[in-house]
């Protein structure tokens, strides 16, 4: 019987070691950056010690409009661009620039005025959420649960992967000849669920690597973020 109950056991324990969980909503803060931008390695520098916070999910997004004056990034992504533009017509506003901070997907700021950053971040901090948020890892399938305890409204479900940090050589633009550390590099950022609320969601999807991911409920057409939840 004490063999039974040690195998058992060993199953139990070997079931559960690969199996990561997460379960508290953090503030979001999505850095719009560029290697080939000469303003933007001090917010580089804020985003990476924002990832050091518990209570931040720090994630850099590299645009591509400014690959043309000699520097193509290396981490560029057109589709960033895009999200950044939906943020700019949400706010009504024609234009978008780097460094930019936006907070919990309502709050823009400059990504190097450090203090405007800390109050943003602060002030959504203080907002409440009725989305509460869990998601479990185990080996290449991610779980995600959430509750929506307010109104009905339009939802999205997205899931992000990044690399946590890397350097970079750059040698022509604006930037030639520093060497840029950069953090939580983000690597994909993908819709994977419209959800209205009404029900609580339960829904599981595929990922590889060993990248850390974020999940995120976001209000339909560049709204506030609701509840994200991060596994490092």
């Amino acid at each position: 019987m004490l063999r039974i109950m040690t195998l058992v056991a060993g199953v139990l324990f070997s079931l559960t070691a690969n199996l990561a969980v997460a379960q508290s909503n953090s503030t979001v803060v999505e850095l719009y950056t560029s290697q080939g931008c000469s303003s933007c390695p001090p917010a580089d520098k804020i985003l990476t010690r924002l990832a050091q916070r518990d209570d931040v999910i720090a994630l850099a997004l590299h645009v591509d409009y400014w690959d043309y004056i000699g520097w193509k990034d290396t981490f560029g992504d057109p589709s960033y661009t895009v999200r950044q533009r939906g943020y700019a017509r949400a706010a009504g506003s024609r234009t978008i620039y780097t460094p930019q901070m936006v907070i919990g997907g309502v709050t823009h700021v400059v990504g190097n005025k450090p203090m405007d950053v800390v109050d943003g971040i602060s002030e959504m901090q203080g907002q409440p959420s009725n989305v509460t948020l869990a998601i479990a890892r185990n080996g290449q399938k991610l779980s995600i649960s959430a509750k929506n305890t307010g109104n009905n409204r339009a939802m999205t479900v997205q899931v992000v992967r990044y690399i946590p940090n890397t350097s970079v050589t750059i040698t022509r633009g604006e930037n030639a000849g520093r060497t840029i550390e950069y953090t939580n590099i983000v690597t994909d950022w993908r819709q994977v669920k419209k959800w209205d609320g009404k029900r609580p969601l339960e829904m599981a999807v595929n990922i590889a690597g060993d990248e850390p991911v974020v999940v995120i409920v976001q209000s339909a057409g560049s709204g506030p973020i609701l509840a994200a939840v991060e596994l490092r």
